[in-house]
């Protein structure tokens, strides 16, 4: 691009944001050239600039500015998706960083809805929410820091989506910032709203390549009284997956049913020792919930399942410093897995429940050809399997076994009718997989509403397609 024109953009910036929320420093903008995805450098580019906004006439105006001066713009929240959605793929582009549009502007008790800014963290939110009882269920394992609007831009999951739904399950209306600089809201603040095409589901998951998600109205529920934690170690992953299958099928409905595999475990407890058996082959983390009544009859249940389903061990936590502490094992899994190796790539697949034991040997038999580390983890009760390979995307020979590898993987997974991502998206890591998962003619069909709403290709470009 032109210096003069880049420097026409700069001053432009400057009047709109101000200079305090305007990145264009060599060393500023490498930090947010990258995300929590393994694309490698070469791939990408640096951003002319970030900016902060704290409003959505900011937006508004700097969408405004793009179109004027072809630019393209790139939404980021906490940078932490797997997939390389927020990255910038040319040196024409902007970055819109949502994390000072933080406010929560409404807790609405009577109508079970929360209206927050994009910027909001998920955990900062689910912590306001315990005063008024209530509660947003998706938990992204990175919620400490993940923003709303990412989680609801990537479509996010979380261990509680078995029971109670993902992000897009809680999303009632979305005010957007689209191509053209028009501002609309998608939805109503209302539980239920059929008035024509659902395009608060069409941006929901759409990784800002359709506009700027700027404000939220979120679905609530009532904060659940009491729950518990239950650990049970089985010798094979098909005990494992088939304790599940009984647990459903007697009524009980867990708000987790997490899997980890022996990888899992024995690396958990090497760089956090958490007390986890490292013995046997699997691991379930079961967490109930419910009416205080209800919680021991409930881990009775479960426990008695799964000693008749062959479990070796199956400990109930007896107070909150347990649970708490099985919890941050869990939590701590793909941060343990980073220690094996200099690069770990995470994969999300979802196949149906029953193919559960079918897909998890697959993976590991063909990282076991193949020479791949894996750990296996997974929110096993809706089939969501998270295989984290560890390895050295400096070593040739290692990073073109891994990408025989990963083809493999996702070849048997389309073929057990799976999906290739369940909560991470497909930004650029996935992109190549899409035809084959999905057929030529929904693609095309994506890519019509895609050229019709961004004819201009200014958002987010490059992604999913």
């Amino acid at each position: 691009m032109d210096i003069k024109i880049k420097n026409e953009i700069y001053q432009n910036l400057i009047k709109i944001f101000t200079k305090n929320n305007v990145l264009i420093n060599e060393h500023e903008l490498f930090v947010y050239s990258h995300d929590c995805s393994n694309i490698k450098s070469e791939n990408i580019k640096q951003p002319l600039a970030v900016v902060f906004p704290k409003s959505t006439k900011e937006v508004q105006e700097l969408v405004r500015l793009a179109n004027k001066y072809n630019f393209s713009l790139v939404s980021r929240s906490a940078g932490t998706n797997h997939v390389g959605s927020c990255v910038c793929l040319n040196d024409n582009s902007v970055i819109v960083s949502f994390i000072k549009m933080d406010k929560i502007l409404n807790i609405n008790p009577v109508n079970l809805t929360v209206e927050v800014e994009s910027g909001v963290v998920v955990e900062r939110l689910q912590e306001k929410l315990k005063k008024y009882d209530l509660f947003f269920p998706p938990d992204p394992s990175n919620m400490k820091v993940s923003l709303i609007g990412g989680a609801i831009s990537q479509s996010a999951g979380g261990p509680r989506g078995f029971k109670y739904g993902t992000v897009k399950d809680y999303v009632l209306n979305l005010e957007v910032v689209l191509p053209d600089g028009e501002i609309i809201e998608t939805g109503k603040n209302c539980h239920k709203n059929v008035e024509g095409y659902n395009l608060t589901q069409l941006f929901t998951g759409s990784e800002g390549t359709l506009g700027i998600i700027t404000k939220a109205t979120l679905r609530l529920i009532p904060q659940v009284e009491a729950k518990n934690v239950i650990l049970v170690y089985f010798e094979t992953i098909e005990e494992a997956a088939n304790v599940v299958c009984e647990i459903i099928s007697h009524h009980i409905v867990p708000s987790v049913l997490e899997l980890m595999d022996k990888n899992t475990i024995k690396t958990i407890e090497k760089f956090k020792p958490s007390g986890l058996n490292t013995s046997y082959e699997a691991c379930l983390l079961i967490e109930v919930d419910g009416f205080a009544s209800t919680i021991d009859k409930q881990c009775e249940i479960v426990k008695e399942l799964c000693i008749n389903n062959n479990a070796k061990d199956v400990i109930i936590s007896a107070n909150a410093s347990q649970k708490e502490k099985i919890w941050l094992a869990r939590r701590s899994s793909f941060a343990c897995c980073t220690k094996l190796a200099p690069n770990v790539i995470a994969d999300d697949f979802v196949v149906p429940r029953e193919f559960i034991p079918v897909a998890i040997k697959i993976i590991q038999n063909i990282c076991k050809k193949h020479n791949i580390i894996v750990c296996i983890m997974g929110h096993i009760g809706d089939g969501n399997i998270h295989p984290n390979y560890a390895l050295d995307l400096n070593n040739e020979d290692e990073t073109k076994r891994f990408n025989e590898c990963r083809n493999e993987i996702i070849n048997e997974i389309i073929n057990l009718k799976g999906a290739i991502t369940g909560e991470h998206g497909i930004g650029i890591e996935k992109s190549g997989y899409l035809l084959k998962s999905i057929g030529y003619n929904n693609l095309k069909l994506m890519k019509s509403i895609k050229n019709l709403i961004d004819p201009n290709n200014i958002m987010n470009p490059g992604k999913i397609f």
